[in-house]
């Protein structure tokens, strides 16, 4: 049980009283907050414990929801654009009401439908959650109880020439480089990673496959997979285009080239001289 009511968090409070409006919580300190009766579930009794998210409503009270937001404060999501104004953007949070992100905190264009990798944050002045864009302050270059090839969650914020900067478990910044990108993603996208390199200015190179460990009957598999579900016949061999390679079958060349070689050795596949066949 809490003992204060945390604004941005997931609270676990004690029920009160029930009224018209809804279920009061508190927490030990005695403080209440309003769980509104659109929330209420029917084991939720005097004196019982309820976790619930804590936000502020339309008018800058405290307010209880069982749902649980696409993001709590101190945390990264990406989220869709669902309103403009001149002092700023609306973002949806999962929420009845949308987060705002003032014109202050975004580094680039807002348009409705368009999605983007924000921190939910507490606003200083108002004692309410916003978003901001400017969240690269945030990222901690003390990195702690991580070693290489450890296995990490990653959140994809930005393109480079070199890859895509990364966010990750919600603490570092990273990068992935193309070179080691064999699959489609995008700005947004959350995957599991590992750690190729921890640099001496606290970022993190990583890698989308544990390092040393991509098994060639792995990638075998996933040719012989791909194929069949391609009617059995795809239009590659070993000369074939490094970066169509990558888009059909999500691998390097040199990877495909020795899958070939694996599913051709085991008489699984017919190589002949403009496509790939099952046998």
């Amino acid at each position: 049980m809490n003992e204060k009511i945390e604004l941005g968090v997931i609270n676990t409070l004690k029920v009160n009283r029930l009224t018209e409006p809804g279920i009061y919580l508190e927490a030990l300190d005695e403080e209440v907050v309003l769980l509104p009766n659109a929330y209420i579930r029917s084991d939720m009794e005097i004196g019982s414990l309820v976790d619930v998210f804590i936000y502020t409503d339309s008018e800058d009270r405290l307010v209880a929801t069982t749902l649980k937001p696409y993001a709590m404060k101190n945390e990264f999501a990406c989220l869709e654009v669902v309103d403009t104004a001149k002092f700023g953007a609306f973002v949806d949070i999962g929420l009845p009401k949308d987060l705002l992100v003032p014109i202050n905190k975004q580094t680039s264009t807002y348009n409705v439908g368009a999605r983007k990798v924000l921190r939910v944050i507490e606003d200083e002045k108002t004692q309410r959650l916003i978003a901001t864009e400017k969240f690269t302050q945030y990222l901690s270059k003390e990195i702690k109880d991580l070693e290489q090839n450890d296995e990490v969650m990653i959140l994809l914020y930005s393109k480079t020439p070199l890859g895509f900067k990364v966010i990750v478990n919600n603490l570092y910044d990273g990068m992935i480089f193309h070179t080691e990108i064999f699959e489609n993603i995008n700005i947004g996208d959350i995957k599991k990673a590992y750690i190729k390199n921890i640099r001496d200015d606290g970022k993190l190179d990583l890698s989308l496959q544990k390092i040393g460990q991509k098994k060639s009957s792995d990638n075998s598999q996933r040719v012989l997979e791909i194929l069949k579900q391609n009617s059995g016949k795809l239009d590659f061999t070993y000369k074939s285009d490094a970066e169509d390679i990558k888009e059909v079958f999500a691998m390097s060349k040199k990877a495909f080239k020795l899958a070939l070689t694996k599913l051709i050795s085991e008489e699984k596949i017919i190589l002949e001289d403009s496509c790939i066949k099952v046998k």
